[in-house]
């Protein structure tokens, strides 16, 4: 059976409509190339590890002027901030590990 013979409904549409961000950020996943703050908030938890994402979550992401992130991270309860002031060196590690370069300039923790 050749691709000719197939019937294609255009008419149908199999999922909803995606920005291009979202489109081309799967593209470039495919091909391993990691470069939006969306990807980071997305992917927190497979980035930084279970037991940071549990206790933590992305609240701001601004690239500063030499083109780093300022990431600012919110703990789920007042508590884990000390604790997460702790792992502040290991988030940067984990994060620039993921993007392949230095790409935290700093850390944020906000209660």
């Amino acid at each position: 059976m050749s691709n000719q013979d197939k019937k294609v409904n255009l008419d149908l549409r199999k999922s909803r409509p995606q920005t291009l961000a979202s489109a081309f950020g799967g593209l470039m996943e495919m091909f391993g190339v990691r470069t939006s703050d969306a990807d980071l908030v997305n992917n927190w938890s497979k980035i930084v590890g279970d037991d940071i994402s549990k206790i933590s979550t992305v609240v701001a992401i601004k690239l500063s002027r030499d083109k780093k992130f300022n990431i600012v991270i919110r703990p789920i309860s007042p508590a884990f901030a000390l604790e997460l002031s702790y792992k502040v060196e290991e988030i940067k590690t984990k994060v620039n590990k993921y993007y392949g370069r230095e790409s935290v300039s700093k850390i944020t923790i906000r209660k």
